[in-house]
């Protein structure tokens, strides 16, 4: 059953703010005549007027749900399409009439409150009014299901909406292979519904002997392990089938070779590519905004900025245990029902670890979660 429209009240980010005005400028003021003060000790820009942030609130009709507010538009003069890329205020959207659109966002849209960094972004299913010569304005984003985010200033950053796999690509080596990058993207994976691949680029660079134990830690966890080359060709047939029909985002540092990945298995795409820093050991960021690609076998793949670090969004460290399977089965033998696994005594996560039960790397992928580094 459709849910009925009906008016809501609705937060608008805050757009007015001043400097607020300090409590004790008139105490200052009494007491700098006892004690006469240099002017230099007042700041010449106080402000006696400032109010701070001032809340905005304004009705729009529509429905809400967990998802937070849907905003009704009229049908007849939009068009549904998705988004290929966005970058601030425009976004480059693939109509359903298989037109391109260079689109803006509606203002009502943008400035509403939300927790996300921005209102649209790669992936999203938006519904827009075309205008003349390919332009359009995106009047509303329809509601996520599976996402990649991480934590930006304090405010969620969706990388991609509406996929529903992610290859998390490291390499072998220039650069080396982060495990615990590797393991934030399984987290984020997991809360945002998307199914995980491993996958390890640049194998040509290392032996072989030392990706078996690579392939053990995340194979035991159910997660499929590709090893791939994208100079030498190995692994890309497998990747190829892997990304055929589905909706796949590319994630993973700098410099590991999404990219170039994407290239040796559709080599139409001819995506731009550069090398390592040979000081620094880090990838150059080649690809500057997430992109939407459609494959010519069939399903749609998202090209990636670099990321050197991950910022979980709203993961707590309460709930990170829960994304490491390995711990599940001696988690019922900790001593205290809200062991951390980090310094309790009686802890059976710590001794599955001891035991090389539960590899050391995973768990202390753990740790620093949880403490936030």
């Amino acid at each position: 059953m459709a849910k009925k429209k009906r008016k809501l009240r609705v937060e608008f980010r805050k757009n007015r703010e001043k400097r607020a005005r300090r409590g004790d400028l008139t105490r200052r003021a009494v007491d700098s005549l006892e004690q006469p003060a240099a002017p230099d000790d007042f700041d010449a820009r106080e402000s006696l007027s400032g109010k701070g942030a001032l809340s905005r609130r304004r009705t729009v009709i529509g429905t809400e749900d967990e998802a937070g507010v849907v905003r009704d538009v009229d049908l007849s003069k939009c068009l549904s399409g998705r988004v290929l890329s966005s970058r601030g205020l425009h976004s480059l959207v693939r109509g359903d009439d298989g037109a391109r659109y260079d689109c803006t966002v509606r203002r009502v849209l943008r400035t509403m409150s939300r927790d996300e960094r921005n209102a649209v972004v790669t992936g999203d299913i938006v519904l827009f009014q075309p205008g003349g010569e390919g332009q359009g304005v995106i009047e509303r984003v329809e509601p996520r299901s599976g996402t990649i985010s991480r934590t930006s200033k304090g405010r969620e950053h969706v990388i991609v909406a509406n996929v529903d796999q992610v290859l998390i690509v490291g390499s072998a080596g220039e650069p080396a292979l982060k495990a615990n990058l590797i393991d934030r993207f399984l987290v984020s994976a997991g809360k945002g519904n998307v199914r995980a691949v491993v996958c390890v680029n640049k194998v040509d660079l290392t032996e072989p002997a030392g990706l078996v134990s690579i392939a053990g830690i995340y194979g035991r966890l159910g997660c499929e392990v590709v090893f791939a080359s994208a100079t030498q060709g190995a692994g890309i047939g497998r990747l190829r089938a892997l990304l055929k029909n589905r909706q796949t985002v590319l994630a993973g540092q700098s410099g590991v070779g999404k990219s170039s990945l994407l290239n040796a298995i559709e080599p139409s795409l001819e995506l731009a590519v550069s090398s390592v820093s040979e000081w620094t050991q880090k990838g150059r960021h080649t690809t500057r905004a997430a992109t939407l690609i459609e494959l010519g076998a069939g399903g749609w793949v998202v090209d990636t900025p670099g990321i050197r670090q991950l910022d979980l969004w709203d993961v707590s460290p309460e709930e990170v245990e829960g994304h490491f399977v390995e711990f599940r089965p001696f988690v019922t033998l900790c001593r205290f029902p809200d062991c951390t696994h980090t310094h309790e005594t009686g802890c059976g996560v710590q001794q599955a670890v001891a035991r090389d039960m539960i590899t050391r790397m995973r768990y202390e992928s753990y740790v620093r979660m949880i403490e936030g580094d």
